[in-house]
């Protein structure tokens, strides 16, 4: 057998090494999963088209990359805030687009992006949308949205009437984890109050626009309490774990009207 040069070790050595170009590829560390569409959440737009800004309130499910949910919308007389509009759209990872049913001759589209807040860990969206036919043809513009997290297990908080008398509420509260066909998620619990004509209440659950729900930052309560009914409609800020509204007392010995103020006293689940 003829020994090998020292050239030929080598070239047998390289190959070995290389592996004949067959070897695997180094990558850099795995990307970072994209931010959850799903849930409650709470948009708002600017138009370019000197049309007012709207709201557009309710859930958003995926399967897949598919996406489909229901919302209201608000602040535009072309659209009735009590009407659901179905969405129908598509995700690939952070990229999300999404297109109504026609609402009155109305089709609102939405292409953006979905990003994590790294201080709350929810997801934010930044895109643009338009509106086609009816009403509203021509909108369009920018579009910014939370997704929102669950209400916190208790609330805490002090009602003022119209009169100046204050009275403390306790709620022990559960918010559904699925939505409801409008885009609301239900809530249910029980409350105790410091208040002479009623001491504790059922929380009601309901379907937009009855009963008791969160949609997008709009909270509402239909307490049935051992002496009439309180119903509370608030706005929830997520930032400060605080929900601040209008309450009304109907059927009591005690009926009033004022404002009350709730807060998370544990945290917001994200």
């Amino acid at each position: 057998m003829k020994h090998l040069s020292g050239s030929s070790w080598l070239l047998l050595a390289l190959a070995l090494f290389c592996g004949c170009g067959g070897g695997k590829k180094i990558s850099g560390p795995p990307s970072d999963p994209p931010a959850d569409p799903v849930g409650n959440w709470q948009f708002s737009t600017k138009s370019t088209a000197e049309f007012p800004p709207m709201t557009i309130a309710g859930s958003i499910a995926q399967s897949g990359a598919s996406l489909s949910g229901g919302v209201h919308v608000g602040g535009s007389h072309c659209f009735d805030p009590l009407t659901t509009v179905g969405l129908t759209g598509s995700v690939d990872r952070t990229s999300i687009s999404m297109t109504s049913a026609q609402i009155a001759g109305q089709v609102i589209s939405f292409r953006g992006s979905i990003t994590e807040n790294p201080l709350t860990r929810a997801a934010d969206f930044t895109g643009t949308y338009s509106i086609q036919g009816g009403c509203a043809d021509g909108d369009q513009g920018n579009v910014t949205g939370n997704n929102i997290p669950f209400i916190a297990n208790v609330l805490n908080g002090t009602f003022t009437s119209s009169k100046g008398d204050t009275f403390d509420v306790a709620a022990d509260v559960a918010q559904n984890s699925h939505p409801s066909s409008a885009g609301n998620f239900g809530i249910t619990g029980t409350v105790t109050f410091t208040k002479p004509c009623f001491s504790s209440g059922t929380i009601m659950s309901g379907t937009f626009p009855a009963g008791s729900y969160l949609i997008g930052t709009s909270l509402a309560l239909e307490i049935e309490t051992d002496n009439g009914i309180l119903a509370f409609h608030g706005t929830l800020d997520p930032d400060k774990a605080e929900i601040t509204g209008d309450y009304t007392v109907s059927g009591s010995i005690c009926d009033q009207t004022g404002t009350g103020v709730l807060h998370g006293s544990s945290p917001w689940d994200y």
